[in-house]
């Protein structure tokens, strides 16, 4: 029991990019030992995993509209997960150093989803997927969402990739032109759908510097969804309190502009660190 306390406390202190890693985590680990079991008791587990990835037949996506979220959850091998959740913290993390945790969750989930719709469309469209069947799985377009989204914000930022650093524009463009040079030569399904991820994440962070929070139905949404389960709170009124004024922004967007171009020129490494705890603050409002 105390194990268990032990574990809940530890993971109640991560934030969102640690909890979202390790959930993908145990989801992996669990249907592992689930075979086990299934071995033990000379029992055939094959078939379960269907109910969580995303096919590409219409009617029984429409039969299971969950799949199209929960395919980005599931990995189907150790290597597949591992860059996965390597890309997703590099990335991730320095999303979370700029801006609210909602904006990663967004880019993710909707990400996913985003790669899911593109995978559907291109095996009912396209000659070459008209006689196949494919099952998706992974979280890769969710991932390429928060790469291409960081890419396209700050993209002279430099990584360290073992004794280089190389500008993050240049690993999202590599990234993006195996996943298409690919495509004929095997997991056309998943290429396809990490580029719907990755053109998510473009067209978003484009929008978002314009104001525009395109991916908040998401978030929204999912608070919707934790509304209706929650009916302890619906029978109490809250009482009644005065609402303080609300505090005008102290950001201003010409000088945030002026510190994307200084970016977008010399890399984030050449801001000063009042302009990146300004950018930082700006992110959070």
């Amino acid at each position: 029991m105390d194990l268990w306390q032990n574990i809940q406390n530890r993971y109640a202190r991560f934030n969102v990019l640690e909890k979202l890693i390790a959930v993908m985590a145990v989801l992996f680990v669990f249907p592992l030992l689930l075979n086990v079991i299934f071995f033990l008791f000379n029992s055939s587990a094959s078939g379960w995993l269907s109910f969580f990835e995303l096919s590409a037949n219409i009617t029984t996506v429409l039969t299971r509209p969950w799949t199209i979220v929960t395919y980005g959850l599931f990995h189907g091998s150790l290597g597949h997960i591992f860059w996965n959740m390597l890309l997703l913290y590099v990335a991730g993390g320095l999303m979370l150093n700029l801006f609210q945790e909602r904006l990663l969750i967004n880019t993710f989930f909707v990400g996913v989803i985003a790669g899911g719709l593109v995978y559907l469309l291109s095996y009912n469209i396209f000659p070459a997927f008209q006689t196949t069947s494919s099952m998706l799985i992974g979280s890769s377009a969710g991932v390429m969402a928060v790469l291409v989204f960081m890419a396209s914000y700050m993209p002279n930022s430099p990584i360290r990739v073992f004794m280089f650093s190389i500008p993050l524009k240049y690993i999202a463009l590599l990234f993006i032109f195996l996943d298409v040079v690919q495509i004929p030569t095997g997991n056309a399904g998943g290429h396809i759908a990490h580029l719907g991820g990755a053109l998510w994440g473009y067209v978003y962070q484009r929008e978002f510097l314009k104001g525009n929070d395109i991916g908040e139905w998401f978030t929204r949404m999912v608070v919707a969804f934790k509304a209706l389960f929650n009916t302890s709170k619906t029978t109490k009124k809250a009482p009644k309190s005065r609402r303080k004024p609300a505090k005008s922004s102290s950001v201003d967007q010409k000088k945030v502009d002026a510190i994307l171009d200084k970016i977008a020129d010399s890399g984030y490494e050449s801001l000063t660190k009042t302009e990146k705890e300004y950018l930082f603050r700006a992110g959070k409002q």
